[in-house]
């Protein structure tokens, strides 16, 4: 794989296109269906990755960034549950450098010359629950989900005696969501497994997976047979503060009855997080439930709450992973997979291996250049990498064992779909290779129209039940449904459906029923229902809350496709939002089968406004430009204060700028700002106009 530093913005556009579709997937399988299928470790390097061709190219940083999100969608076996305060995830750390370097981090944002202290607690390996509690009385419980909204288990919770349905002690908020860990220990574990096996029932891969699926059964009296346990560490909403450190919080979560992990512990400075990591390490192998690694949290909370949290994660806190496991095995075949944009992936099929108990088959090897890379072989023996789930990482091949009659693997020039139609390899306007090669059937390929229609229907997008893959490849073929508006004219077909093998009255009538109730759609999913390369789910939100309207986004990307210099400006000012966006959106609106699609599609919905900003302070709906250095707080401070009362913050001043907020230092934004007779603020302005208007927290 070639170096981040040596990349082109062409290829680093590539690579990111391809880790966010990649990574998404694999968080709907960890997060939604419990059925990982790639390990930790293979995980966690995609992640860094895409963290470090972000870090080299910020101006590519897409909405639907890895970066930027957390979780998967709920799913639709339980009602919703949205979360009063989000459920995020943390930011990893592999090495004691990082560990260092987060602690370095705190101090420079705080601007702090004392040592932090911190907790450091083990971080279990099992399925995150939020636990809500009103006047001490357990009321609700909910998964992740995708953060924002999880799914409602209170039955199955109710079940687990390790969580308490009335709060002990005293000094607990009226309100209060405590969240934490659910998980299964190895001996209950391997006793789940047993009595599975001996009744001829599935067994699990792992006890995340089974503490998983134990606590997501529809009928709580399954979740009541399992043995499931729950360690607390951290709360969400809460009616009033009750504790000033997180470690005061720990202890308080304690005597209201919870269990917390007992390994946790208090420590000063970076060499206590150090310290604290090579413990619990040594510890690992004795506690008798997994975790995989340790989580570093600032103490005090006042601190945490300056820190904030910066995309999907906060900056208080931090996991720093255990190192990841290893194995051997043989490659017997290489497959290629062809993706929504027509990206062909390259897979590798293994000779069954267990690693750390779980049994892997398969391994990315991402593209041609990465095969190239490792050369690669079919019957070549290969070092895999894990850390605890299903499919590792390809980190090198053991060329002593390589068969005497292995021939390198030849990249295929046509694609594998029956139109045999032929791959290119793009290039840049330098005239350099990008990294991915696709197929240039684009729609003709039904490869690509397939998995443009399964993004159509996901989760995040239009999520439409009923319509997996093996339906939309069967009314494909049948020529029922050949682009997105299609699916809404299937009632036409009732009498067809019916006469289709496992396609009763019901199962049609609640196929049409999901996809009726997807007639009306907000104009976020709408936009990124559309498949659009490089506007994700985040990107598409904030184009949706830019433009405000269907009518408005379609009549202005006319205009950026005709390259019209007042649209493409109006969209260049959007946060995060720069040059591959602008070229995705106008080369995609620049055909005329894609207008003519999106046209038809439209003629067929209703499509929401966005929601309207928050109107309710002096800067609420304003777009505000930081510039120069500010001397009372950070930029990533102040740019998270605009954000928390309605301001847009855009890092270019344009005509749409409403506020220029200047330190000492600016330079060419302020000069911009007064030309075109914007409002420039002080530092010291910006703060009285707003102070007093900052919520309180809870």
């Amino acid at each position: 794989m070639k170096p981040v530093e040596s990349l082109t913005e062409a290829e680093a556009v590539e690579e990111l296109t391809r880790l966010a579709d990649e990574i998404t997937a694999h968080d709907i399988r960890y997060y939604q269906q419990d059925q990982p299928s790639v390990s930790d470790a293979e995980y966690d390097a995609l992640k860094q990755r895409n963290a470090a061709i972000e870090a080299r190219f910020p101006h590519l940083i897409r909405e639907n960034s890895p970066s930027l999100r957390v979780g998967a969608a709920r799913s639709e076996q339980f009602a919703p549950v949205e979360h009063g305060v989000p459920m995020l995830s943390l930011d990893n750390a592999f090495s004691d450098e990082d560990a260092l370097e987060f602690d370095a981090r705190v101090k420079r944002f705080l601007r702090l010359d004392e040592e932090v202290y911190y907790t450091a607690e083990p971080k279990i390996d099992g399925l995150s629950c939020s636990i809500r509690y009103e006047k001490g009385r357990l009321v609700q419980a909910a998964t992740r989900g995708d953060g924002r909204v999880g799914e409602d288990v209170t039955a199955n919770v109710r079940t687990i005696k390790e969580i308490p349905t009335k709060l002990e002690g005293e000094g607990w908020p009226d309100v209060i969501e405590v969240r934490g860990e659910v998980y299964l220990g190895h001996a209950e574990f391997a006793a789940l497994n047993e009595a599975a096996a001996a009744a001829g029932q599935k067994t699990y891969a792992n006890p995340r997976n089974a503490a998983a699926g134990s606590l997501r059964q529809i009928d709580p009296k399954i979740t009541a047979r399992r043995p499931l346990r729950f360690f607390a560490y951290a709360w969400g909403y809460v009616s009033a503060p009750f504790a000033e450190t997180q470690w005061e919080a720990l202890q308080k979560l304690k005597a209201w009855g919870f269990q917390i992990t007992p390994q946790s512990r208090c420590v000063k400075g970076a060499e206590g997080l150090l310290a604290a990591y090579a413990a619990m390490e040594a510890e690992r192998p004795k506690l008798g439930f997994d975790i995989d690694g340790v989580v570093y949290k600032v103490d005090r909370l006042d601190w945490q709450q300056r820190l904030g949290f910066v995309s999907r994660a906060p900056r208080w806190g931090v996991a720093r992973k255990f190192p990841a496991q290893q194995a051997r095995t043989v490659i017997e075949a290489i497959d290629i997979q062809v993706g929504r944009t027509g990206a062909l992936t390259p897979v590798a099929r293994l000779r069954p291996v267990t690693v750390g108990g779980v049994v892997v088959t398969n391994a990315t090897l991402h593209n041609a250049d990465e095969i190239a890379r490792l050369d690669v072989r079919v019957g070549d023996t290969i070092v895999l990498q894990r850390a605890g789930d299903v499919i590792p990482q390809i980190l090198r091949v053991i060329l002593e064992e390589r068969p005497k009659d292995a021939v390198p693997y030849e990249f295929p020039h046509v694609c594998p779909c029956p139109l045999k139609t032929d791959i290119v390899r793009e290039t840049t306007a330098s005239g350099a290779e990008t990294v991915v090669r696709r197929c240039s059937g684009e729609f003709a390929c039904p490869f690509q129209r397939i998995n443009h229609l399964l993004h159509f229907v996901s989760r995040r997008a239009f999520d439409i039940e009923g319509l997996g893959e093996k339906q939309l490849t069967a009314f494909f073929e049948r020529g029922w449904i050949r682009a997105p508006a299609d699916i809404f004219r299937l009632h036409e077909k009732r009498d067809e459906l019916l006469a289709m093998e496992r396609m009763g009255e019901t199962s049609v009538g609640n196929l049409l029923a999901n996809i009726e109730a997807r007639r009306t759609i907000g104009l976020d999913r709408f936009i990124y229902g559309l498949g659009i390369r490089h506007i994700g789910e985040t990107t598409a939100t904030i184009m949706a809350r830019g433009y405000g309207s269907a009518a408005h986004f379609l009549e202005a990307m006319d205009k950026v496709a005709a390259r019209d210099p007042e649209a493409i400006e109006e969209l260049d000012a959007m946060d995060q939002i720069g040059d591959a966006v602008i070229e995705a959106a106008a080369a995609f609106f620049g055909e005329d089968h894609n207008r003519a699609m999106v046209q038809d599609l439209f003629a067929e919905l209703t499509v929401l406004d966005a929601e309207k900003p928050k109107t309710d302070t002096a800067v609420a709906g304003k777009t505000v430009v930081f510039t120069g250095a500010l001397e009372r707080m950070t930029r990533d401070e102040a740019k998270a204060q605009a954000e928390r009362l309605g301001a847009k913050v855009s890092g270019s001043v344009s005509r749409k700028t409403d506020i220029v907020v200047a330190g000492p230092g600016a330079g060419s934004k302020l000069k911009t700002a007064a030309e075109l007779g914007i409002q420039v603020l002080t530092e010291d302005e910006w703060l009285e106009m707003v102070g007093s208007q900052e919520p309180t927290p809870p």
